[in-house]
């Protein structure tokens, strides 16, 4: 069982940064696959990127490559999203969750946070 919690997010102005992280309680966390995803007012949940279990590989939606960064620290059971050149299309509620295996799609992962806002405006 691993129980994730977000924090990090905001308001902040387009072209401006925020940072997300993601703390899970268990001592399973360093086994895991790592991943955010966003949803925005009636779409559909989306990923953003992802990270591995040891962090030495790294996956990122077309949408946000070159703008965010994920990476983990095991030993603080923590994973971060940084979030540099924020749009007003990144605007949503997001999701840090962990699966067995990296997977881009929502059904691949097993515990989900409760989400985290990040509001961009323009």
């Amino acid at each position: 069982q691993v129980q994730l919690v977000e924090s990090g997010g905001g308001l902040v102005q387009a072209g401006g940064s925020l940072r997300l992280s993601c703390a899970a309680s268990g001592r399973t966390f360093s086994s895991y696959a790592m991943g955010w995803f966003r949803q925005a007012p009636g779409k559909e949940r989306e990923f953003v990127a992802a990270i591995s279990w040891s962090g030495g590989s790294t996956y990122y939606a077309d949408s946000v490559k070159g703008r965010f960064t994920i990476s983990r620290d095991n030993a603080k059971n923590t994973v971060y999203l940084q979030m540099n050149s924020l749009k007003p299309e990144d605007t949503a509620v997001y999701y840090c969750a962990a699966a067995r295996v990296n997977s881009d799609s929502p059904r691949g992962y097993d515990y989900w946070g409760q989400g985290t806002q990040v509001t961009v405006s323009s």
